[in-house]
């Protein structure tokens, strides 16, 4: 007869249980090496942050576990509220129509980057990095490399995305709820809808889920799109944050949320993903972000500490699934 096994080592196999562990380990460390870490103030300005490449990662979550992931996602992030407060300025549109206008754009990069990699089975590295160069090229010829003027109009955008509510001394804005809200979206639609199964099946034999009926390039596309829409969001969450719109905003988040979701136990190479463990990863990177700049260590020094995590966490990941696959 067969032993159920410990729930304490069926626990511990799962993808981001070692994040976990790693993410309490760097809250007890910082805590106790800077007082200033669990001060309201800090506390405030790391859950402002936290939101806004929060939000790409959870959709670009389902695009690696496809098989696939999008390097322009920086460049759309400065893209749309620049396109936003181009078309409000000069055609005197409400900033809700400009915005309207330009997440259809965006979602029309997404839909380009799927057709591109679905119907001319070109890599999405290669894709994706030249649609980089193109919007971020574009965002740049448009403003002449300059930030455009503050977004001082009144909206109930504003209020909407990135309203305050006061918690005891802790300032929380309204896109941290839009993040737990879409968090908990993805995670019903990775774990419990159809599409959700056409995900994992497509990253984990893609000719396997096309002999069975799976509309691969469609989902693919379709996720293309909503990582794209995302990153736009996220780009507008957090031009109306500081009242400003950069051509330059976003450069060099695709990395840094591609190690998100990675560090929180999805394959790169697609076929397993976790939206919880992608939301360990989003602590877990913009805590460390936020921790060795109060130690003292110079902002330009993140990189070191962030390469160094990845590589640890496919060492751990690696360990665990060949542990699994022997038991």
């Amino acid at each position: 007869m067969k032993m159920p096994r410990p729930s304490l080592r069926r626990m511990f196999e799962k993808p981001e249980a070692a994040s976990f562990l790693i993410l309490l380990m760097a809250v007890v460390f910082f805590a106790i090496s800077n007082d200033r870490f669990l001060h309201p103030l800090n506390l405030t300005n790391f859950l402002a942050f936290l939101p806004e490449l929060g939000i790409i990662a959870l959709a670009m979550t389902l695009l690696l576990t496809a098989g696939e992931f999008d390097l322009s996602v920086g460049a759309v992030f400065a893209f749309c509220p620049v396109v936003t407060l181009l078309i409000t300025q000069h055609a005197g549109l409400p900033m809700e129509i400009s915005l309207l206008i330009a997440l259809c754009l965006t979602a029309f990069i997404g839909l380009a980057n799927g057709l591109f990699v679905t119907r001319l089975a070109i890599s999405s590295f290669l894709v994706t990095l030249s649609m980089l160069l193109i919007v971020r090229g574009s965002t740049l010829f448009a403003t002449q490399g300059f930030p455009l003027d503050s977004l001082t109009s009144e909206s109930f955008l504003r209020p909407l995305l990135v309203g305050t509510i006061e918690i005891g001394s802790v300032r929380i804005h309204a896109s941290l709820l839009w993040f737990i809200a879409l968090a908990a979206l993805f995670h019903y639609i990775l774990n419990r809808s159809q599409i959700g199964n056409w995900v994992s099946a497509i990253g984990s034999n893609r000719n396997a889920a096309l002999a069975r009926g799976v509309p691969v390039n469609a989902v693919k596309t379709g996720l293309f799109i909503t990582v794209s829409l995302m990153a736009g969001l996220a780009g507008m969450i957090s031009s109306l944050r500081i009242s400003s719109a950069s051509p330059v905003a976003g450069d060099q988040y695709e990395l840094e949320v591609i190690a998100m979701v990675v560090v929180g136990g999805t394959a790169l190479t697609g076929g397993r993903g976790t939206i919880i463990g992608t939301v360990v990863g989003v602590l877990l990177i913009r805590i460390i972000r936020n921790g060795i700049v109060l130690l003292g260590v110079p902002g330009l020094a993140f990189n070191i500490f962030v390469g160094a995590i990845i590589l640890t966490m496919l060492i751990v990941h690696g360990a665990i699934s060949r542990n699994t696959s022997r038991s």
